[in-house]
């Protein structure tokens, strides 16, 4: 999303709490003009204190704010650490209120911790507090999926329009079918990796899994864990599985299932919060009801991706296309930017 936005403005200067250089983004985004806070300079703070640190956002982006007095127009790129509410004339594209603050699973649980869990009750009442007020202080929100704007409207009172994210892959790059199933995600317990594992096991189906993360995977027989790959490697392994698998039980979008779609490759998915929007059940793949090893088992079990045209999951996967995103995100900032 960042990406086309800079593509669309690329004189446009991105400000953040902080950058970690030789990161995957930084390389995305180094010849860009971009402007970090004081913790950025704060020792190891991008490195792991940013989390146990999130408290101080609100200083962080206080400090932003006030850069940002001489533009007539700012974009903001909000997901958990509370990036919005900086502008008097501000587009927030919210990727979800935070899933810490509002109860949803997050991808290090933590607070089985005894100790984080009386830190994050207290951190976390202020940080709501200040949440809702940033979210009041926003002309116009944008949310990623309707999933996403139901919460914007459930926790900030808020209205929002939705304009999907763009996806691209490189292209030309496609494989023929193979006999595997495929999981493109990091490595984090809200995954549902354990349960695709644990399936694939049962059933005797080979299973690659792309993703980097702290969840401990040892490869198996029949399991492979390929670590982090290129966009190229990516395409013809989206390209070459029999099916993709989307597991997280309340993905707030969930961009992978519309780029294995891209590649001709149809998704099983949970059938739950953002996949419902991207997913088309007994065309484009199958959505599972039940979230559990069973209701996987059983819908393995019928899948056939003989049933499923590559022509029906390309069309599908165009409506998130990054021409489409670019385009109305465009006609968006012209109407508030008047």
């Amino acid at each position: 999303m960042l990406l086309a936005l800079s593509e669309i403005w690329p004189e446009a200067p991105i400000y953040t709490a902080f950058v970690r250089k030789g990161s995957a983004a930084f390389e995305r985004f180094k010849d860009k003009k971009i402007i970090t806070s004081w913790a950025q300079n704060i020792p190891f703070f991008k490195e792991r204190l940013y989390s146990p640190l999130r408290f101080l956002a609100p200083q962080i982006w206080k400090d932003i704010a006030g850069k940002l007095k001489e533009y007539d127009l700012v974009i903001t790129s909000s997901g958990w650490y509370v990036t919005k509410g900086l502008h008097r004339n501000e587009i927030c594209y919210c990727h979800t209120p935070p899933r810490w603050l509002y109860g949803y699973t997050t991808g290090k649980n933590l607070q089985r911790y005894k100790l984080v869990r009386v830190y994050a009750l207290v951190v976390g009442h202020f940080m709501r507090h200040y949440d809702f007020l940033q979210a009041q202080k926003v002309k116009q929100f944008v949310a990623n999926s309707q999933e996403t704007g139901k919460r914007i409207t459930k926790f900030y009172r808020r209205e929002a329009i939705v304009i999907y994210p763009p996806v691209e892959l490189p292209k030309g790059l496609k494989t023929k079918k193979q006999d595997y199933y495929l999981i493109v995600s990091r490595l984090v317990g809200s995954k549902g990796i354990e349960m695709g594992i644990e399936v694939a096991k049962k059933l005797n189906l080979k299973l690659k899994i792309v993703g980097e993360g702290p969840l401990l995977i040892k490869p198996s027989k029949n399991v492979e864990i390929l670590g982090k790959v290129s966009d190229e490697e990516l395409v013809k392994l989206y390209s070459g599985a029999k099916a993709f698998l989307a597991l997280a039980k309340d993905e707030d979008f969930g961009i992978t299932p519309v780029e294995a779609m891209a590649c001709g490759t149809p998704v099983i998915a949970f059938n739950g919060a953002g996949y419902k929007e991207t997913v088309v059940s007994g065309k484009t793949g199958e959505l599972f009801d039940e979230y559990s090893v069973e209701g996987l088992v059983r819908v393995l079990k019928k899948f056939n991706n003989l049933n499923y045209l590559s022509k029906d999951c390309i069309e599908q996967a165009e409506k998130f296309s990054k021409e489409r995103f670019k385009k109305e995100i465009k006609k968006l900032v012209e109407a508030v930017g008047k």
